[in-house]
């Protein structure tokens, strides 16, 4: 059984799963809508609005997604805007946004809402500026936050998310459907809720900013605009039970779980032990790497939780606390840190890890992830690198760029969240 082939067949497998336009076209079937106003944004916003081709009459619209991704679709306006830093390009599609919310006042509204969606669309509220915006949000994502605790900040701060879209279209009908890229599959979570009433508050907001010592680096008009709304001066997000929502609906129509599911099946044909441990992983990605390699050691050696020859699948999203200077992302991160402690208990090639992120990209590179052995490490070691060095330096793309084991699609017009697979 080669455990290396069979990881590297299932990346394209995991694409496949995390298709959203079918399940679009299923979501959309079950509203007996026929025609109305479409707002699509986020990474898989093209694919998502082309499952209503055929079935829905445009009334005109919007598609954001990220560069690189646009197509044409006839009767609607395409933008291409920046992730994960939102720019002057995600400001535009915030005022094309909120245009077409308010011209579906009269009618009906259908928001498309994927992974992405919280940097490609943005409107800050006054007297915020997208510089704010900008620099908030890169200390943000470089702190340890979770997407909880990320989200609760932007909501606050925007007149499209928390729910805020919606409240714009108000008296009009909304359906949101939702593509999920976020533990837990949280609507108000998944791209900040532009449809879905928020239970966070500005004081849950500040929270964040304070626990993570972010008072002092982010923009002092942030700081001052979030001790107002915790102090109720400033208008909040709207709450669930609202009247402005009272004509809003919203679904989930995947999530992380469905991926998980559709891989264990296809192990178990082959012959595989299986156990989903989670689609609800959080936490430091190195951490969460080092966790996993404790659970295989003990299936490896005791046949706990499973008996090989086995596959462990988990999915989330982890978070990197970036320190160092060098280039990688969660999945890279993760898989090199798990390779490393089952590196240290002697393991070499009888186990494997894949961790990729659905959407395609890993950070803020090419990459999708990593597929590699525990004999990585080695290789590693022999190219002159120290590997405790490489975590410290969060500069694992540059090392697996040499060493091997980089997964490459290419962005996936999908987002819901990370895969792991370990199998042994």
């Amino acid at each position: 059984m080669n455990l290396d082939s069979i990881a590297w067949s299932l990346v394209s497998y995991i694409v496949e799963l995390s298709r959203l336009d079918w399940r679009v076209r299923e979501a959309f079937h079950r509203s007996g809508w026929s025609r109305g106003v479409v707002i699509g944004m986020g990474k898989a916003s093209i694919p998502m609005v082309s499952g209503l081709l055929g079935s829905y009459s445009f009334d005109g619209g919007v598609i954001v997604t990220i560069r690189g991704l646009s197509r044409r679709i006839e009767g609607l306006e395409v933008i291409e805007a920046s992730h994960p830093i939102p720019d002057e390009s995600s400001l535009r599609a915030g005022e094309a946004v909120l245009e077409w919310a308010r011209a579906s006042r009269n009618s009906r509204l259908i928001v498309l809402v994927s992974g992405g969606a919280s940097a490609l669309v943005e409107k800050p509220l006054d007297p915020l500026t997208l510089d704010d915006i900008r620099e908030t949000t890169r200390h943000l994502l470089t702190c340890g936050a979770s997407i909880h605790e990320i989200n609760s900040v932007r909501k606050h701060l925007s007149a499209i998310k928390g729910g805020r879209l919606a409240a714009t279209a108000y008296p009009g009908e909304v359906l949101g459907l939702y593509a999920s890229d976020v533990p837990g599959d949280i609507l108000d979570v998944i791209g900040s809720g532009p449809t879905v009433a928020d239970p966070t508050t500005f004081s849950d907001a500040l929270g964040v900013i304070l626990r993570y010592n972010l008072a002092g680096i982010i923009p002092d008009r942030v700081l001052r605009f979030l001790n107002e709304g915790s102090r109720g001066l400033r208008e909040e997000t709207p709450k669930p039970g609202s009247q402005i929502l009272s004509k809003t609906r919203n679904e989930l129509i995947a999530g992380n779980i469905d991926v998980l599911r559709g891989l264990e099946s296809k192990l178990k044909s082959q012959g595989f032990n299986t156990i989903i441990l989670t689609s609800r992983l959080e936490g430091e990605a190195r951490e969460v790497g080092r966790a996993l390699a404790s659970i295989t050691l003990e299936a490896m050696s005791r046949g706990i939780p499973i008996a090989k020859p086995g596959a462990i699948l988990a999915g989330g999203e982890t978070t990197v606390r970036v320190k160092g200077k060098g280039r990688g992302g969660r999945n890279m991160e993760l898989a090199f840190s798990w390779a490393l402690s089952m590196r240290y208990w002697g393991v070499r090639e009888e186990a494997v890890i894949l961790s990729m992120d659905t959407d395609g990209i890993d950070g803020v590179t090419d990459a999708a992830g990593a597929i590699i052995s525990p004999a990585i490490v080695d290789n590693v070691r022999s190219l002159g690198y120290d590997p405790y060095k490489v975590l410290e330096d969060n500069d694992t793309y540059t090392v697996l760029l040499k060493a091997g084991g980089l997964v490459k699609t290419g962005p996936t017009g999908s987002n819901l969240n990370s895969i792991q697979v370990i199998l042994f």
